[in-house]
């Protein structure tokens, strides 16, 4: 039985895209480049800062005039966190029915602290979760199981007992090697030549409305 319930952030709780997609075009156009359409750069969200950074400019992580980019393009970001960035339509009722339930449910997201912070208090969902790890709170990140094992410790859950939603493979990867039940939000950020089916996850759902109801029979 699913008792407990951790979500990845961007691509599966809350569309972030919009937001990203304004920063890196404001610092595309500072460079004298022409802006990129969102449904460009909306399947590399869920990838990280640095490969939209590499969809957006064609630099690697160590290429000459990585970090100042990548310093302008999160600054920017986060002037402007939650303009456009909104919970996908059912969050707030699939949250509060898990609540109603009692069933305790946190975030374990790659984003960095500094970021994810202003973001949660923006969607008011600081004070709901029973915890949130970052990708900067331990010194492994997903894929690797350490984030999701160390949500499962901070609110008391056994992994068996969890199930952790993400739209990346790397967050089914560390459900996985956690020992959490996986699901897929198939709604989130996916690259068209991705193939979730290969991905190993106990689900998959196409809209946030399916979790719940996939939940109760996991």
């Amino acid at each position: 039985m699913i008792n407990s319930i951790l979500f990845d952030l961007d691509g599966t709780l809350a569309d972030t895209a919009p937001d990203l997609a304004v920063a890196l075009n404001a610092i595309r156009l500072k460079h004298g480049m022409e802006e990129l359409s969102l449904d460009v750069i909306s399947p590399t969200v869920s990838l990280g800062g640095n490969a939209m950074i590499k969809l957006a400019f064609n630099l690697e992580e160590g290429d000459i005039g990585f970090e100042e980019i990548r310093e302008q393009f999160l600054n920017y970001y986060l002037d402007h966190i939650a303009e456009e960035t909104r919970l996908y339509n059912g969050i707030k009722d699939l949250l509060a029915s898990l609540e109603n339930e009692n069933k305790t449910w946190g975030i374990v997201t790659n984003k960095s602290t500094w970021l994810t912070t202003p973001l949660l208090e923006a969607l008011s969902l600081d004070r709901r979760a029973a915890c949130v790890v970052c990708g900067d709170t331990l010194e492994q990140r997903k894929p690797h199981p350490a984030p999701v094992l160390h949500a499962c410790e901070l609110i008391k859950a056994k992994p068996e007992s969890t199930i952790y939603i993400g739209d990346a493979q790397r967050d089914i990867e560390a459900g996985n090697r956690a020992g959490t039940k996986t699901m897929i939000a198939l709604y989130g950020y996916i690259e068209e030549n991705e193939d979730p089916k290969s991905w190993d996850a106990d689900a998959m759902v196409s809209s946030v409305q399916e979790i719940n109801d996939m939940l109760h029979v996991l």
